[in-house]
Protein backbone atom coordinates (compact mmCIF):
# COMPACT_ATOMS: atom_id res chain seq x y z
CA UNK A 1 0.00 0.00 0.00
CA UNK A 2 1.45 3.32 -1.11
CA UNK A 3 0.30 7.13 -1.02
CA UNK A 4 1.53 9.71 -3.50
CA UNK A 5 3.19 12.99 -1.37
CA UNK A 6 5.05 16.39 -2.78
CA UNK A 7 8.81 16.37 -1.28
CA UNK A 8 10.41 19.40 -0.83
CA UNK A 9 12.09 19.43 -4.11
CA UNK A 10 8.12 19.27 -5.58
CA UNK A 11 9.26 15.75 -7.11
CA UNK A 12 6.19 13.12 -6.14
CA UNK A 13 7.75 10.21 -4.58
CA UNK A 14 6.05 6.97 -3.37
CA UNK A 15 6.08 7.04 0.57
CA UNK A 16 5.83 3.19 1.94
CA UNK A 17 3.83 2.27 4.97
CA UNK A 18 3.22 -0.44 7.59
CA UNK A 19 1.13 -3.58 6.10
CA UNK A 20 0.67 -6.39 7.89
CA UNK A 21 2.65 -9.72 6.03
CA UNK A 22 0.72 -12.75 5.00
CA UNK A 23 2.17 -15.36 7.02
CA UNK A 24 1.46 -19.30 7.42
CA UNK A 25 1.75 -21.35 10.85
CA UNK A 26 4.95 -23.04 11.36
CA UNK A 27 4.41 -26.35 10.30
CA UNK A 28 3.54 -25.27 7.27
CA UNK A 29 7.38 -24.84 6.44
CA UNK A 30 8.17 -27.37 8.87
CA UNK A 31 6.57 -29.77 6.56
CA UNK A 32 7.77 -28.96 3.79
CA UNK A 33 11.50 -28.45 5.11
CA UNK A 34 10.85 -32.37 6.42
CA UNK A 35 9.82 -33.80 2.91
CA UNK A 36 11.92 -32.48 1.10
CA UNK A 37 14.92 -33.74 3.43
CA UNK A 38 13.22 -37.31 3.32
CA UNK A 39 13.05 -36.92 -0.71
CA UNK A 40 16.71 -35.65 -0.74
CA UNK A 41 17.80 -38.99 0.92
CA UNK A 42 15.87 -41.13 -0.33
CA UNK A 43 16.91 -40.07 -3.71
CA UNK A 44 20.41 -40.39 -2.59
CA UNK A 45 19.94 -44.19 -1.87
CA UNK A 46 17.96 -44.92 -5.19
CA UNK A 47 20.82 -43.82 -6.77
CA UNK A 48 23.04 -45.79 -5.05
CA UNK A 49 20.96 -48.87 -5.84
CA UNK A 50 21.05 -47.87 -9.80
CA UNK A 51 24.66 -48.20 -9.94
CA UNK A 52 25.26 -51.92 -11.73
CA UNK A 53 27.60 -54.56 -10.57
CA UNK A 54 29.87 -53.36 -13.63
CA UNK A 55 30.52 -49.25 -12.50
CA UNK A 56 29.05 -47.99 -14.95
CA UNK A 57 26.16 -45.67 -13.97
CA UNK A 58 23.54 -45.70 -16.14
CA UNK A 59 20.62 -42.68 -17.03
CA UNK A 60 18.86 -44.02 -14.00
CA UNK A 61 21.84 -43.04 -11.36
CA UNK A 62 21.71 -39.51 -13.00
CA UNK A 63 18.27 -38.89 -13.10
CA UNK A 64 17.61 -40.05 -9.06
CA UNK A 65 21.29 -37.86 -8.09
CA UNK A 66 19.76 -34.61 -9.67
CA UNK A 67 16.76 -35.40 -8.07
CA UNK A 68 18.04 -35.84 -4.98
CA UNK A 69 20.22 -32.44 -5.17
CA UNK A 70 16.78 -30.72 -6.68
CA UNK A 71 15.08 -32.10 -3.41
CA UNK A 72 17.94 -30.42 -1.25
CA UNK A 73 18.05 -27.32 -2.92
CA UNK A 74 14.20 -26.83 -2.12
CA UNK A 75 14.39 -27.87 1.48
CA UNK A 76 17.28 -25.54 1.36
CA UNK A 77 15.13 -22.82 0.07
CA UNK A 78 11.73 -23.58 1.83
CA UNK A 79 13.97 -22.96 5.14
CA UNK A 80 14.50 -19.18 4.37
CA UNK A 81 10.81 -19.18 4.73
CA UNK A 82 10.86 -19.65 8.87
CA UNK A 83 11.25 -16.94 10.82
CA UNK A 84 11.19 -16.38 14.58
CA UNK A 85 9.49 -12.80 16.17
CA UNK A 86 10.81 -12.32 19.77
CA UNK A 87 8.62 -10.07 21.90
CA UNK A 88 8.87 -6.51 21.56
CA UNK A 89 10.43 -7.13 18.19
CA UNK A 90 9.23 -7.42 14.73
CA UNK A 91 10.36 -8.47 11.34
CA UNK A 92 9.93 -6.39 8.15
CA UNK A 93 9.97 -8.52 5.51
CA UNK A 94 11.68 -7.31 1.53
CA UNK A 95 11.48 -9.64 -1.19
CA UNK A 96 14.15 -9.20 -3.83
CA UNK A 97 14.19 -5.27 -2.72
CA UNK A 98 10.27 -4.77 -2.53
CA UNK A 99 8.43 -4.18 0.84
CA UNK A 100 6.03 -7.42 1.07
CA UNK A 101 4.89 -6.14 5.26
CA UNK A 102 5.56 -6.48 8.35
CA UNK A 103 5.11 -9.41 11.06
CA UNK A 104 4.58 -8.59 14.47
CA UNK A 105 3.07 -11.48 16.05
CA UNK A 106 5.21 -13.36 18.46
CA UNK A 107 6.16 -17.06 17.56
CA UNK A 108 7.73 -18.99 14.67
CA UNK A 109 6.03 -18.55 11.05
CA UNK A 110 6.58 -19.36 7.93
CA UNK A 111 6.69 -16.27 5.36
CA UNK A 112 7.57 -16.27 1.64
CA UNK A 113 10.66 -18.21 0.72
CA UNK A 114 13.62 -16.06 -0.42
CA UNK A 115 12.78 -13.00 1.79
CA UNK A 116 15.26 -10.83 4.06
CA UNK A 117 13.71 -10.69 7.61
CA UNK A 118 15.28 -7.63 9.06
CA UNK A 119 14.73 -7.94 12.83
CA UNK A 120 13.48 -3.78 14.29
CA UNK A 121 12.35 -3.68 18.27
CA UNK A 122 8.87 -1.56 19.02
CA UNK A 123 9.87 -1.47 22.71
CA UNK A 124 9.50 2.08 24.08
CA UNK A 125 12.93 3.45 24.48
CA UNK A 126 14.67 7.00 26.14
CA UNK A 127 17.15 8.83 25.58
CA UNK A 128 18.32 12.49 27.39
CA UNK A 129 19.55 15.01 24.32
CA UNK A 130 22.97 16.69 24.79
CA UNK A 131 23.04 20.07 27.52
CA UNK A 132 22.39 22.68 24.99
CA UNK A 133 23.03 26.44 25.06
CA UNK A 134 20.64 28.84 23.80
CA UNK A 135 18.99 32.20 23.86
CA UNK A 136 15.99 32.12 25.35
CA UNK A 137 13.01 35.02 24.18
CA UNK A 138 14.75 37.85 26.19
CA UNK A 139 18.20 36.99 24.65
CA UNK A 140 19.51 35.37 27.68
CA UNK A 141 21.20 32.59 27.42
CA UNK A 142 20.65 29.51 29.27
CA UNK A 143 21.65 25.66 29.41
CA UNK A 144 18.78 23.43 28.52
CA UNK A 145 18.19 19.49 27.75
CA UNK A 146 15.44 17.08 27.57
CA UNK A 147 14.22 13.31 28.27
CA UNK A 148 12.80 11.86 24.89
CA UNK A 149 10.77 8.50 25.68
CA UNK A 150 9.45 7.28 21.95
CA UNK A 151 8.46 4.24 20.18
CA UNK A 152 8.69 3.04 16.77
CA UNK A 153 5.07 3.08 15.10
CA UNK A 154 5.62 2.36 11.95
CA UNK A 155 7.92 -0.24 11.20
CA UNK A 156 8.16 0.39 7.13
CA UNK A 157 8.84 4.23 7.56
CA UNK A 158 11.59 3.24 10.38
CA UNK A 159 12.86 1.24 7.82
CA UNK A 160 12.85 2.67 4.73
CA UNK A 161 12.01 6.90 4.80
CA UNK A 162 14.95 8.18 6.89
CA UNK A 163 18.57 6.64 6.81
CA UNK A 164 18.62 6.04 10.19
CA UNK A 165 15.74 6.84 12.28
CA UNK A 166 17.62 6.35 15.75
CA UNK A 167 19.71 9.19 14.95
CA UNK A 168 17.46 11.11 13.06
CA UNK A 169 14.76 11.00 15.72
CA UNK A 170 18.38 12.56 18.50
CA UNK A 171 18.68 15.11 16.05
CA UNK A 172 15.05 16.19 15.50
CA UNK A 173 14.76 16.74 19.41
CA UNK A 174 17.79 19.08 20.05
CA UNK A 175 16.28 20.61 16.80
CA UNK A 176 12.61 20.91 18.34
CA UNK A 177 14.72 21.66 21.68
CA UNK A 178 16.16 24.49 20.38
CA UNK A 179 13.07 26.23 18.63
CA UNK A 180 11.10 25.80 21.65
CA UNK A 181 13.51 27.28 24.34
CA UNK A 182 13.84 30.29 21.94
CA UNK A 183 10.37 30.72 22.04
CA UNK A 184 9.68 31.68 25.98
CA UNK A 185 12.05 33.83 28.39
CA UNK A 186 13.27 31.61 31.41
CA UNK A 187 11.39 33.39 33.58
CA UNK A 188 8.68 36.57 33.86
CA UNK A 189 5.98 37.83 35.45
CA UNK A 190 3.14 35.73 36.64
CA UNK A 191 0.64 34.02 34.16
CA UNK A 192 3.35 34.38 31.55
CA UNK A 193 4.67 31.18 29.68
CA UNK A 194 8.30 30.49 31.08
CA UNK A 195 10.93 28.08 31.18
CA UNK A 196 11.04 27.58 34.25
CA UNK A 197 7.43 28.51 35.83
CA UNK A 198 5.49 26.91 33.14
CA UNK A 199 7.84 23.47 33.01
CA UNK A 200 4.56 20.67 32.50
CA UNK A 201 3.34 23.25 29.10
CA UNK A 202 6.74 23.58 27.81
CA UNK A 203 6.87 20.05 27.82
CA UNK A 204 3.81 19.80 26.06
CA UNK A 205 4.69 22.42 23.59
CA UNK A 206 7.88 20.45 22.75
CA UNK A 207 6.12 16.94 22.25
CA UNK A 208 4.12 18.48 19.90
CA UNK A 209 6.44 20.15 17.95
CA UNK A 210 8.75 17.07 17.84
CA UNK A 211 5.97 14.30 17.11
CA UNK A 212 5.10 16.57 13.99
CA UNK A 213 9.07 16.27 13.04
CA UNK A 214 9.34 12.84 13.31
CA UNK A 215 6.15 11.39 12.23
CA UNK A 216 7.67 10.54 8.60
CA UNK A 217 10.27 8.28 10.22
CA UNK A 218 7.29 6.20 11.59
CA UNK A 219 8.26 7.24 15.24
CA UNK A 220 5.77 7.90 17.98
CA UNK A 221 6.53 10.14 21.15
CA UNK A 222 4.97 8.98 24.70
CA UNK A 223 6.75 11.68 26.26
CA UNK A 224 9.02 15.05 27.24
CA UNK A 225 10.47 16.38 29.69
CA UNK A 226 12.74 19.23 30.50
CA UNK A 227 15.49 17.42 32.14
CA UNK A 228 17.71 20.32 33.07
CA UNK A 229 17.30 24.36 32.82
CA UNK A 230 19.78 27.09 34.60
CA UNK A 231 21.24 30.24 33.54
CA UNK A 232 24.22 29.96 31.42
CA UNK A 233 27.36 30.05 33.61
CA UNK A 234 29.00 33.50 32.91
CA UNK A 235 25.54 34.99 33.48
CA UNK A 236 24.12 32.60 36.35
CA UNK A 237 25.44 35.51 39.29
CA UNK A 238 23.59 38.16 37.49
CA UNK A 239 20.65 36.79 37.07
CA UNK A 240 20.65 35.49 40.65
CA UNK A 241 20.84 38.66 41.66
CA UNK A 242 18.42 39.97 39.70
CA UNK A 243 15.96 37.29 41.04
CA UNK A 244 16.98 37.99 44.34
CA UNK A 245 16.12 41.97 44.25
CA UNK A 246 12.77 40.89 42.21
CA UNK A 247 11.90 38.21 44.89
CA UNK A 248 12.46 41.86 47.63
CA UNK A 249 10.91 44.00 45.00
CA UNK A 250 7.40 41.66 45.48
CA UNK A 251 7.72 41.35 48.98
CA UNK A 252 8.14 44.52 50.00
CA UNK A 253 4.75 45.41 47.87
CA UNK A 254 2.99 42.51 49.73
CA UNK A 255 4.39 44.15 53.17
CA UNK A 256 3.42 48.27 52.20
CA UNK A 257 -0.03 46.42 50.60
CA UNK A 258 -0.38 44.41 54.40
CA UNK A 259 0.08 47.38 55.98
CA UNK A 260 -1.91 49.98 54.71
CA UNK A 261 -4.71 47.54 54.92
CA UNK A 262 -4.10 47.16 58.52
CA UNK A 263 -3.70 51.05 59.44
CA UNK A 264 -7.12 51.49 57.49
CA UNK A 265 -9.07 49.09 59.33
CA UNK A 266 -7.13 50.33 62.96
CA UNK A 267 -8.28 54.24 62.08
CA UNK A 268 -11.88 52.90 60.94
CA UNK A 269 -12.71 50.96 64.23
CA UNK A 270 -10.80 53.99 66.33
CA UNK A 271 -13.90 56.25 64.54
CA UNK A 272 -16.57 53.41 64.33
CA UNK A 273 -16.33 52.80 68.47
CA UNK A 274 -15.83 56.63 69.81
CA UNK A 275 -12.13 55.15 70.97
CA UNK A 276 -10.58 58.60 70.40
CA UNK A 277 -11.17 61.65 67.58
CA UNK A 278 -8.33 62.84 65.95
CA UNK A 279 -7.68 65.70 63.72
CA UNK A 280 -6.33 65.40 60.57
CA UNK A 281 -2.83 66.28 61.91
CA UNK A 282 -2.87 63.50 64.50
CA UNK A 283 -3.95 61.07 62.02
CA UNK A 284 -1.61 61.63 59.84
CA UNK A 285 1.63 61.14 62.76
CA UNK A 286 -0.55 58.30 63.66
CA UNK A 287 -0.79 56.61 59.65
CA UNK A 288 3.15 57.41 60.00
CA UNK A 289 4.18 55.46 62.94
CA UNK A 290 2.08 52.61 62.08
CA UNK A 291 3.52 52.42 58.56
CA UNK A 292 7.02 52.93 60.26
CA UNK A 293 6.27 49.61 62.92
CA UNK A 294 4.26 47.24 60.01
CA UNK A 295 6.90 47.78 56.91
CA UNK A 296 10.27 48.38 58.97
CA UNK A 297 13.07 45.53 59.15
CA UNK A 298 13.88 46.24 62.76
CA UNK A 299 11.87 45.29 65.72
CA UNK A 300 9.61 48.31 67.04
CA UNK A 301 10.92 49.75 70.13
CA UNK A 302 7.41 51.39 72.07
CA UNK A 303 8.22 54.99 73.18
CA UNK A 304 5.32 55.95 76.37
CA UNK A 305 3.86 59.23 76.09
CA UNK A 306 2.58 60.10 79.72
CA UNK A 307 1.51 63.46 78.97
CA UNK A 308 -1.23 64.91 76.48
CA UNK A 309 -1.08 64.13 72.31
CA UNK A 310 -1.48 68.08 72.08
CA UNK A 311 1.69 69.17 74.09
Amino acid sequence: MSTQSIPASGQPRSEIVETPAAVRPAWVGLLAIVGLTALCIVSFCLAGLAVPEDGDPGLGFALWLVGGFLALGLATVAGTGLTVVQPGTTKVLTFFGHYIGTVRQTGLFTVRPLTGHAKLSVRVRNFETGELKVNDADGNPVNIAAIVVWEVSDTARASFAVDNYRSFVQTQAESALRHVATAHPYDGADGAVTLRGSTAQVSDELAAELAERIEVAGVAIREVRISKLAYAPEIAQAMLQRQQAGAIIAARERIVEGAVSMVREALARLEAEGVVTLDDERRAAMVSNLLVVLTGDSRATPVINTGSLYV
